[in-house]
């Protein structure tokens, strides 16, 4: 059996996020620098071993002030904690094209279990002749979990919702096989 090295494609990718806004809105952001490898046997994704990193200071609300609170102390910290980080080591097959991916978040220097849901979209050999493979994964956190507890009250409830919605698309390119002894 081979060892497959698949690289994350960004020009092909996006990491996105939702949470809802005076419980009435929602408000979209996503993270532009980001990295990924995706290590297999052969093509087969149930072996897969995820690596991925988000870089803290790429995030984008497309508000210029919302998006530096978001890297101060009151979210993220990005000085002290520039990544969050996923380390995917169980990719689980529950349907024909759906699994479930199981891993470990770190935020803030917080660490929990998370499972994804993802959509396995196929393999194709692009006009280069290059393999590639495409996922789209969501899934959702407790931002508290985190340590990302910034709130307050307005007359409708809560500034901010708990909940996170991760959403992203994501292609890779297969880099290498390896023989694996």
């Amino acid at each position: 059996m081979e060892s497959t090295t698949w690289l994350l494609d960004p020009t092909h990718s996006e990491v996105g996020f939702k949470i809802r806004h005076l419980m009435i809105s929602t408000v979209s952001g996503q993270f532009n620098q980001f990295s990924s490898i995706l290590e297999t046997y052969g093509d087969d994704f149930t072996t897969a071993n995820v690596h991925f990193g988000a870089e803290i200071n790429s995030i984008s609300t497309n508000n210029l002030q919302r998006d530096e609170h978001l890297k101060a102390g009151d979210f993220f910290n990005a000085q002290q904690f520039p990544q969050l980080l996923f380390e995917g080591d169980k990719m689980e097959k529950t349907g024909d094209y759906e699994y479930k991916l199981h891993g470990i978040l770190t935020i803030k220097g917080v660490s929990k279990s998370l499972s994804l849901d993802v959509e396995f979209g196929g393999i194709t050999k692009d006009p280069w002749g290059n393999m590639r493979t495409g996922f789209s994964v969501s899934g959702k956190i407790n931002r508290h979990d985190y340590g990302i507890s910034f709130g307050g009250l307005s007359e409708t409830g809560a500034l901010l919702g708990d909940e996170v919605k991760i959403n992203a698309n994501v292609q890779f390119l297969k880099e290498a096989e390896v023989p694996v002894s």
